[in-house]
């Protein structure tokens, strides 16, 4: 679900932003050989598509799920509820609590489901949903508390989307941000990774996810996070390639721990890494055929924070509007 809908936002950006010239008119010869071998309509430019409303204008292409998330409030009753500037409390510590009162299983799987979905277009909300997702198995009421608060802050913030700004043609070149959070599981102690890249201003592709294994370090963190991302990256340039966006450079990834660099680009610390297993160690392979390269990059500006952690609400809304999302009010 979530690759088809990062390769939807590529696409839209791609095809209405950035061909021109032959690239136009192939678009337009692959809709007439489609229409000769399927019974196809064409109906213009996308407004809605599996829940995703599309808006395209001057500026850019806004994407946004307002009505999908108007009817999960409704669905849960949440619909009346008051609003919160971020959708996870700071310093939370969600945990199995196994002596906390059980809550409805279902209806809670039904709930993260839910919001699973609407993660399509508000990557401000990975971190949060998808940390309450561990706890399907057996939640309490500890966990519902917290899926409520996202939906508090779902409720205003529900005209908000992503932002894909017109860029005649320029600045088609991929950048990528990676963090971690170290040991921050209470349960096993593992370790968070998240990722974000973008095309231009705005976010086309975004994860939070757990560490399958558990680190030693801060560094071994970020480095297992920085592989991840690398993958991603290798992807997204194959994508870009299919549509004749070439990436001719190495995409750059931005990382706040500077020891992490340093092992992905120094061979003389490999010996120091042995226990990191070999699966991340490609990294420094894409490094030195300059593919992937690491950078240093402050953590104040660091996109992929939003990622891995509950934030104070100033540092929260700098970051979102990092991503690329603002409130369709302000589009014209």
């Amino acid at each position: 679900m979530v690759k088809k809908g990062k390769i939807l936002i590529v696409s839209l950006y791609v095809d209405d932003l950035i061909y021109t010239g032959n690239d136009k008119q192939m678009m337009e010869e692959f809709k007439s050989s489609m229409k000769k071998k399927f019974a196809m309509t064409d109906l213009g430019k996308m407004k809605y598509f599996l829940g995703v409303e599309v808006n395209q204008t001057q500026q850019g292409i806004f994407i946004n799920q307002q009505k999908y998330a108007s009817e999960i409030l409704t669905r849960f009753g949440m619909q009346d509820c008051n609003t919160v500037c971020t959708p996870i409390v700071l310093g939370c510590k969600l945990v199995k609590d196994e002596n906390g009162k059980p809550a409805d299983a279902t209806s809670y799987k039904q709930m993260i489901g839910c919001l699973m979905y609407l993660l399509e277009t508000r990557p401000d909300l990975t971190y949060s949903v998808c940390l309450a997702a561990r706890y399907m198995d057996k939640p309490t009421e500890m966990h519902v508390i917290a899926v409520k608060r996202i939906m508090r802050y779902l409720k205003g913030t529900m005209s908000y989307g992503i932002l894909y700004k017109s860029t005649d043609g320029e600045n088609v070149t991929l950048v990528g941000w990676t963090d971690s959070d170290y040991a921050r599981d209470y349960d096993d102690r593992k370790s968070t990774s998240g990722y974000v890249f973008s095309i231009g201003t705005s976010a086309i592709s975004w994860s939070s996810k757990k560490q399958p294994i558990v680190t030693l370090s801060t560094t071994e963190a970020e480095f297992i996070a920085a592989a991840s991302s690398a993958c991603q990256g290798i992807w997204l340039r194959n994508v870009l390639k299919q549509l004749r966006q070439e990436q001719v450079t190495c995409t750059t990834i931005y990382c706040d721990n500077s020891s992490s660099i340093k092992l992905s680009k120094n061979p003389v610390m490999h010996g120091r890494s042995k226990h990191i297993d070999v699966r991340y160690h490609f990294l420094r392979d894409l490094n030195n055929d300059g593919v992937i390269e690491l950078n240093q990059f402050r953590t104040s500006k660091q996109i992929a924070y939003i990622m891995t952690k509950a934030l104070k609400v100033d540092t929260f809304c700098k970051l979102r509007e990092g991503l690329g999302i603002c409130d369709s009010s302000l589009l014209n």
